[in-house]
């Protein structure tokens, strides 16, 4: 995914609280939850981007398994022969 660009020209143009500097969390997610689903999805990947420095890359790896699907549950990685290797 390209790194976000700002979808307002500058802060003066935020529609919600953002502008102040007594906006509670509470605040914040409210906004965010108003926000059509798009935006909502920039903003979660914005997150993502100011927390990347903090998760570890194997992590980052690991999430990216499930998200293709390489992996198995529990059960089955205890109990069953794995496949073999191509």
């Amino acid at each position: 995914m390209a790194p976000l660009q700002p979808s307002y020209p500058s802060v003066d143009a935020v529609p919600w609280p953002c502008q102040s500097s007594h906006v509670s969390v509470t605040e914040i997610i409210k906004g965010i939850q108003a926000l059509p689903k798009e935006q909502r999805a920039q903003v979660i990947e914005f997150v993502r981007q100011l927390e990347e420095g903090e998760i570890p890359e194997s992590f980052k790896q690991g999430m990216a398994d499930v998200d293709a699907g390489r992996v198995v549950d529990m059960e089955t990685a205890l109990n069953k022969r794995p496949p073999r290797r191509r």
